[in-house]
């Protein structure tokens, strides 16, 4: 895969802050460009597509067989050409032959640190929860590669928040997700590049919150495409 810019689609089930975040670094990026927002319900997200002039496909999944919602899956994918896909809030799992088409090329962005509190039912403040409830001192947020499982996929970067003494979920979440908008662009940005020259992306180095953005970085990027977004 050599092309630049590759095409990106994104899958979303809600308000989309971590797709919009995403819209907002690729205006400034060459490496890559949000084609199409595919969504399993209506929610803000697709506001937010609309106002980017973002195709939006809703693709609903209750009560479907899995061999139909891949077919639809892979035509609306293969009708973009679509290169990369990246999960921002899709609370749906993803048909095996999705994931098998796209293995390697499919990110999903998890507020916790991986491989703790993750898997099914793991998303939104249930997360925050658990942590907040737990002996860990350290949370963050982890972009990980999607494979059949939930949150099971290849850590590829991650970005580290402290837990304070008197934090609540919703204190925490605003932390973390604060970090999920600074880290997943940037982990696009390191695969695409990496994807663009034919190579297999290396982790990326781990972030703490209060580090500046400046030293988030991509070894597979240029220097011009590492300034602070």
């Amino acid at each position: 895969m050599t092309r630049t810019p590759l095409n990106v689609a994104v899958f979303a089930s809600g308000g989309g802050t971590n797709f919009q975040a995403l819209l907002d670094h690729q205006r400034r990026r060459r490496l890559w460009r949000i084609v199409l927002l595919v969504m399993n319900r209506e929610a803000g997200a697709a506001g937010r597509a609309e106002a980017a002039g973002v195709p939006v496909h809703i693709i609903p999944t209750r009560g479907r067989e899995p061999d139909d919602l891949a077919s639809e899956t892979l035509a609306v994918l293969d009708e973009h050409d679509v290169d990369v896909v990246a999960l921002a809030g899709y609370l749906r799992r993803i048909p095996a032959s999705v994931v098998g088409r796209y293995r390697g090329r499919i990110l999903n962005i998890h507020p916790a640190l991986l491989p703790d509190f993750g898997g099914a039912g793991m998303y939104g403040m249930s997360v925050h929860r658990a942590v907040v409830e737990s002996d860990a001192e350290v949370s963050g947020a982890t972009v990980h590669f999607v494979d059949e499982k939930y949150d099971d996929g290849a850590i590829l970067g991650q970005w580290r928040v402290g837990r304070l003494p008197d934090d609540t979920p919703d204190a925490l979440a605003a932390r973390v997700l604060r970090v999920e908008h600074a880290l997943y662009p940037r982990a696009v940005d390191h695969l695409c590049a990496a994807l663009a020259k034919g190579e297999v992306p290396t982790r990326m180095e781990d972030m703490w919150l209060d580090e500046p953005q400046t030293t988030v970085r991509s070894t597979e990027l240029p220097p011009s495409e590492t300034e602070q977004a």
